[in-house]
């Protein structure tokens, strides 16, 4: 309802705005993105933003602040990770077919957890947004990754969902709340220490059946069971409608690149508690910052690939316990070792390989931009190159179910690259975008455009032959258009068709029929041209869209070469052996290393260390003075079993490993006011 005195733009702004009060409002008008009321006070604060105000209707003054729509990726970015939402309302309507106030909508909401755009996003890490639900034991947990589709339903016991949340460590988390609109305490518990952006939601949106419902239509299937999920999984499942409904909030063109859930329980991957993390400096140094450096993640990472540095992310933070799947991982880093000149060559190849994964979704979202699926082309282009050495190994274990039916989409690949010029503007409009010989309406008119230049020097030289006015000149503004320029001291001269279209100091410019012609001829030419390279453009990102689900396998097959790749390759460089691991409470190594602090010493300065560790002795009562080593073997110890279990060679001079199921360690005092825990109580619960 419009108050009284009020404009009707401001009253369309005060109706969107209604439907999305927790966010930022960013209301398109013409190249400026207008936020007012609150929205404008936050901004300028925020932002830093000049606050002006706008006379709405009678004597109100409303507060305003802008931002050109260009500048806007900036602006967005500090938002968003300062842990606003920011809501798009864009024009949906030409402006000069309007009847009345323009229409608006909201085309999506950017939070911390829902971002597609590179500026909002590291390339080494996923982007999880998580949705949480406990039920008695056991915690549902539901984790969708929107720039990649990566889609997880994860069931984890009470004792554990810490430690499954902080591998996935995502931005936002979505919560069940009460009639007073606050979080459970017991979802609380789990969630608070994360620091990510907490998002309340109705408790109904956790039902279950309601989730079996969002997940068969998401995915056009009769029902959840054929993604595997059985009656244990209710946690998850609950979590994941919840999950599900946000995103077609924030996204309500769709979800047309959300991939087919996987299903995780409890059990084939070990648990990492937040001390273990911490203690051992797994992705993060202790020293804070998000720096790699110091950390095993930073040791192992010689990935090429943005998808193969979040995936040893992922790995390293979930190292394996069945036997079988670490050995088809130690085969394949084996033929990978063995075969240097074969991983130098795999290595090669995926060095031109872009972030297919975040690539291919945009692609399925429509939001690609030219550079970027010219970029996704090139990239599917390399992949000849990577099965050619790859085929040179002997493939053993984890290589030979990689390139088994292999598919390198390379007939996608060839159209994309025919079609999109090799360099193409990173937005479109900013420069050509489909190449020459596509089509041959837009050839033609190209070349109606581009000979503009030669047409005005003709044009310009016939009409200072037929006047004499050797000074008269041809140009163009935005403005006017086309003219015909001639000093005051010339004005006798002009003939009678010149018609005058604007008075300068000293000076006056003109059109003739022929010139305006011209100008109707390459006006028509260039929007012409705009209109069909949109249309092929846009045709061929649509092919490229729909072919999602082929290019998410490709992505994470590509990703687990890489991460094989790097593994091989630290291992040949830094001498690492190949464990032995096994079912057995065994642990044996010999002359083992800290794989991260004799990288910071000179070469072969680190003293290595024996540990055994048997039925019959598996304790050690490690004694003596400040500074002599004992954290140093501590940590070296649970490094090296947790190389041995993601698929790593280890740092030593041979190495037995019975699976361990879990890790702890505890080295030096340290107290939990997030959770409000001292010292004694940290110890204690930690022993417990």
């Amino acid at each position: 309802m419009k108050a009284a005195g009020e404009t009707p733009l401001m009253a369309q702004y005060r109706e969107i705005k209604a439907r999305h009060p927790d966010a930022i409002l960013f209301f398109r008008m013409g190249d400026f993105y207008e936020m007012f009321y609150d929205d404008a006070e936050v901004a300028s604060r925020v932002l830093g933003l000049t606050l002006t105000s706008r006379n709405n209707g009678g004597a109100a003054e409303v507060p305003l602040a802008g931002i050109p729509v260009k500048a806007a990726a900036e602006y967005l970015r500090r938002f968003v990770k300062q842990g606003f939402r920011v809501a798009i309302c864009e024009q949906v309507e030409d402006p000069k077919l309007a009847k009345g106030i323009v229409k608006r909508e909201v085309i999506e909401t950017i939070t911390p957890g829902a971002a597609f755009s590179d500026d909002l996003l590291d390339g080494a890490r996923n982007n999880f947004l998580c949705a949480v639900m406990v039920r008695g034991d056991f915690v549902g947990i539901a984790a969708a990754d929107l720039s990649t589709g990566e889609f997880r339903l994860i069931t984890a016991t009470a004792r554990d969902a810490d430690a499954a949340l902080a591998r996935l460590s995502p931005r936002e988390v979505l919560v069940p709340s009460n009639e007073a609109g606050e979080a459970f305490e017991t979802v609380d518990a789990y969630v608070r220490p994360l620091g990510a952006l907490v998002t309340t939601r109705a408790a109904w949106e956790f039902d279950t059946e309601r989730a079996a419902d969002a997940l068969a239509q998401q995915f056009t299937v009769k029902s959840a069971e054929g993604f595997g999920i059985g009656a244990a999984d209710a946690p998850a499942l609950g979590a994941a409608g919840a999950l599900l409904r946000y995103l077609r909030e924030v996204q309500p063109s769709g979800l047309p690149h959300l991939a087919r859930p996987t299903v995780e329980r409890p059990g084939g991957t070990m648990p990492l508690d937040e001390m273990t993390r911490r203690n051992l400096e797994l992705v993060e140094s202790l020293r804070g910052g998000e720096e790699t450096a110091g950390t095993l993640l930073g040791v192992l990472d010689r990935t090429q690939t943005p998808m193969g540095a979040r995936l040893l992310r992922q790995w390293i933070l979930a190292p394996l316990t069945d036997v079988a799947a670490i050995t088809a991982r130690h085969d394949a880093v084996e033929s990978l070792v063995n075969e240097g000149t074969a991983r130098a060559a795999l290595r090669d190849a995926l060095d031109g390989v872009r972030d297919v994964e975040r690539l291919a979704g945009k692609a399925a979202a429509q939001r690609a931009a030219p550079r970027e699926l010219r970029a996704l082309g090139d990239s599917l282009a390399r992949l000849p190159l990577v099965m050619t050495a790859v085929a040179r190994t002997t493939r053993g274990g984890h290589l030979k179910t990689l390139t088994e039916s292999w598919d390198d989409a390379q007939e996608l690949s060839a159209k994309i690259r025919a079609t999109i010029v090799d360099r193409p503007p990173l937005a479109f409009g900013e420069g050509e975008t489909i190449a020459a010989g596509v089509d041959s309406e837009l050839d033609e008119l190209r070349a109606i455009a581009t000979g503009g230049k030669d047409a005005i020097a003709q044009l310009q030289a016939e009409e200072r032959a037929r006047t004499g006015i050797s000074s008269l000149k041809v140009g163009y503004n935005r403005v006017f258009g086309y003219f015909i320029e001639i000093t005051n001291a010339h004005r006798d001269s002009v003939p009678a068709d010149y018609q005058r279209r604007q008075t300068l100091t000293g000076a006056e410019r003109y059109v003739t029929p022929a010139l305006k012609e011209f100008e109707e001829k390459v006006l028509h030419a260039t929007e012409r041209i705009e209109a069909l390279e949109r249309r092929i453009f846009e045709g061929v990102r649509a092919e490229a869209g729909q072919a999602i689900a082929r290019l998410q396998a490709i992505a994470t097959r590509v990703a687990q070469l890489d991460v094989l790749a790097s593994l091989a390759e630290v291992a040949a460089r830094e001498g690492y052996v190949r464990p032995v691991v096994d079912d057995e409470a065994v642990l044996e190594i010999v002359r083992g290393r800290h794989p991260v602090v004799e990288r910071m010493m000179p070469r072969d300065q680190f003293i290595p260390n024996d540990v055994t560790l048997v039925p019959d002795a598996r304790m050690i009562i490690l004694t003596g003075p400040n500074m002599a080593g004992k954290s140093t073997i501590l940590r070296q110890i649970g490094l090296l079993v947790l190389m041995a279990q993601i698929g790593s060679y280890v740092a030593a001079s041979s190495a037995r490993v019975g699976i361990a199921d879990r890790v702890f360690t505890r080295v030096g005092a340290s107290d939990n006011l997030v959770r409000g825990q001292s010292t004694f109580m940290v110890e204690m619960s930690e022993t417990s």
